[in-house]
């Protein structure tokens, strides 16, 4: 039987049922559930699971707005706060728990402050506390792309600003405004060990290479993962990335087989068994502690997959690959001598983030500007036609435009580009943004059809025309105002009000008996 809910949650349920909203309705705009994990010998990781995890898991259908922010469709996001406690009753002679929140928001800095907050908390006053916070946190407004939110939690108040299109690629949503936050994303810290292979590892990302990263703790490894992933910012990464796997994946078994090749996906892992287990994947970056040579990161150097036998393997980027182009020699200077100076990690995160923005905006660009030669002209767009096709994606054709309006224009480095792009196209990430624009595309002829039929003469051309072609018509308008506002497509304001009007008046001319059967459907 189901568990009632708590007397807070009873309150809840019937506030928001006087204001005519969902129960957990704006608690659900933001995450998902509240679970508590233990560590179980046998069976790893394990939910606790208790009344308030169990009321989150029986989420309510939220109504779609025409302003959402990005969320994840086909993952969840995971946010962990771990705590090890020695322990004498247990086996292992720890107490092992974490507090994890589940979203389908990627905002990693704004809910892994939100764990800096109410996990101490949680772990001293248990259910209590979080039945609390889960209360603050349904009075929370929704989230909606653009704007800056002041939201309560125990006391502080989280100031977020959601990220919308428009935004500059790498920003933080996360402003605090009861104390300086402790888990700003640091770029150049997570890369401290790696910055002489910049450059590899943006080439990595970019073509969606099969990757493992090997680190000595979970937070390293997460973080470096989610580093990489961000690198090709405002490409979106489009293969699957795992900050932080175990043996306890479901898809452990898929992921290290020698039966077939290595899936184009991203992992990051910190058992040493791994070491064995992926010895057939083509690039593996082993980590330990940053150690320094004098007053600078030591630099792990690119090593032979042969070597990579033992558990005690050495630091180091364990691949065959050789880079399309060459280091950014001048920008691994300024941010080797900021370190030697201690200039300020936002300042180095700065320098950093801009050169890799520069560099996959001066790859994307000249796709881009391709890519936009292949939209039908406006004026080939009429009322009385179906949308004009797109012209298809010729790889030839684009590196043609190469010569004269490459990514040399825009970029000081030198190399293989041609090559680069080669690789690109046989990518996921190529996939991914190919049907992604393709798709915007589509969308903007419809809106641009819509406009022109909207424009157009409807009443003039029926005076001429049957029943039937009527009807027609008025079924195809129909049709397209649905799919429009199923697709939720950006139309010019006052177009499908006076598209539905003019449906609504050539019905209401027709006979009784078809404006009854077009009334029906």
């Amino acid at each position: 039987a189901r568990p009632p809910l708590p007397s807070a949650g009873q309150y809840e349920a019937e506030d928001a049922a006087a204001e005519g909203r969902c129960p957990w309705a704006r608690f659900s705009s933001w995450l998902e559930c509240v679970c508590v994990v233990t560590f179980d010998l046998e069976l790893g990781q394990a939910i606790e699971v208790r009344r308030l995890a169990y009321i989150f898991f029986q989420r309510p259908q939220l109504v779609t707005s025409l302003h959402v922010p990005q969320r994840e469709v086909s993952h969840f996001c995971g946010y962990v706060y771990f705590r090890q406690v020695k322990d004498v009753s247990v086996k292992r002679g720890y107490f092992q728990k974490s507090l994890v929140l589940l979203s389908r928001l990627p905002y990693t800095h704004m809910f892994h402050m939100l764990l800096q907050i109410i996990a101490p908390e949680y772990f001293e006053k248990l259910e209590p506390c979080l039945e609390a916070v889960c209360n603050e946190i349904d009075q929370w407004p929704s989230p909606e792309p653009g704007l800056t939110l002041n939201l309560p939690v125990m006391g502080v108040v989280l100031q977020v600003r959601i990220p919308s299109k428009t935004d500059k690629p790498g920003g933080s949503p996360l402003r605090q405004t009861a104390k300086e936050s402790n888990m700003t994303f640091d770029l150049p810290r997570c890369f401290q060990s790696m910055l002489i292979h910049l450059q590899m590892l943006w080439e990595l990302v970019l073509l969606g290479e099969p990757l493992v990263i090997m680190a000595p703790s979970p937070t390293i490894s997460s973080e470096t993962v989610l580093a990489l992933i961000s690198s090709i910012c405002p490409l979106k990464f489009c293969s699957d990335f795992r900050p932080y796997f175990t043996i306890h994946d479901s898809e452990f078994r898929e992921y290290t087989t020698r039966t077939q090749a290595p899936p184009n996906v991203v992992l990051g892992v910190t058992n040493p068994f791994f070491i064995k287990t992926f010895q057939t994947w083509p690039h593996i970056i082993r980590l330990g502690e940053t150690k320094m040579a004098g007053d600078l990161p030591k630099q792990i150097k690119v090593k032979k997959l042969a070597k990579l036998k033992t558990l005690d393997t050495k630091p180091g980027i364990y691949t065959a690959y050789k880079t399309f182009l060459h280091k950014d020699k001048i920008l691994i200077k300024r941010l080797l001598k900021g370190i030697q100076r201690k200039r300020p990690s936002e300042v180095q995160s700065a320098i950093l983030r801009r050169h890799l923005l520069e560099l996959t905006q001066s790859f994307i660009i000249p796709l881009e500007r391709y890519m936009a030669s292949l939209m039908p002209l406006q004026r080939s767009v009429t009322p009385w036609k179906t949308p004009p096709q797109i012209r298809p994606f010729s790889q030839d054709e684009f590196m043609a435009t190469l010569d004269h309006s490459g990514p040399q224009l825009t970029s000081v480095l030198k190399g293989d580009w041609m090559g680069l792009y080669r690789k690109f196209f046989r990518s996921p990430n190529f996939d991914g943004w190919y049907r992604h624009r393709h798709r915007e595309m589509v969308q903007k002829l419809e809106c641009l059809h819509l406009e022109v039929i909207c424009d157009a003469d409807l009443l003039g051309w029926t005076k001429d025309k049957s029943e039937v072609e009527i009807v027609d018509l008025v079924l195809k308008l129909r049709e397209k105002l649905i799919k429009a506002q199923r697709q939720q497509l950006q139309v010019k304001d006052g177009v499908m009000d006076k598209l539905d009007a003019f449906i609504k008046s050539i019905i209401s001319s027709l006979p009784d008996d078809l404006q009854t059967v077009l009334s029906t459907h």
